[in-house]
């Protein structure tokens, strides 16, 4: 059977060389990737949590926020892509969408499903299918990833060695 706590402690241990040997732009693409996945999620929280650590929290959080927005732009064009079907088969719900989105403004949604662990992807292509413009997209995005990453980074400069004690791995 596999030791939940050695795992953890072995990851965060991986994250961390990660971070020392690739640095912030490692930080960056491990975001990137992790936010552009939709379908198999990629635990990138974990590597801002143990860089934080390490390195300078604030940068960490900036650069992960960064990265992370850009990739929630897959799940955007996603979504782009699909207008075209969604057209075709339920143009009447489109236009309620669309008028609903206008009306009340997704703004705020993408901020929050960006900056918490509720799934922010689905809000991408929900944006992505009613056309919602792609600057307003990608700077609620950043903003709302940006506060979950430096958070994250944050934990992990005050808390990380009392998680390492906790799973054994300091």
């Amino acid at each position: 059977m596999v030791d939940l706590a050695v795992l953890t402690s072995q990851f965060i241990l991986w994250s961390q060389s990660v971070a020392e040997t690739w640095g912030y732009l490692g930080i960056f693409i491990i975001s990137f990737i992790g936010s552009a996945s939709i379908i198999l999620p990629i635990p990138f929280f974990i590597v801002v949590f143990a860089s934080g650590g390490i390195m300078n929290p604030i940068l960490v959080g900036l650069v992960a926020g960064l990265g992370s927005a850009l990739g929630e732009l897959t799940g955007y064009l996603v979504g782009l892509g699909g207008h075209k079907v969604i057209k075709k088969r339920n143009k009447k719900w489109l236009l309620k969408a669309k008028k609903w989105s206008k009306k009340r403004g997704i703004f705020p949604i993408i901020m929050l499903f960006a900056a918490t662990p509720l799934p922010d992807d689905i809000v991408g292509i929900l944006a992505g299918i009613v056309k919602y413009d792609v600057r307003k997209f990608f700077l609620a995005s950043l903003i709302g990833n940006t506060i979950m990453t430096l958070a994250l980074a944050l934990g992990g400069f005050y808390g990380i060695a009392w998680v390492m004690s906790i799973f054994g791995g300091l």
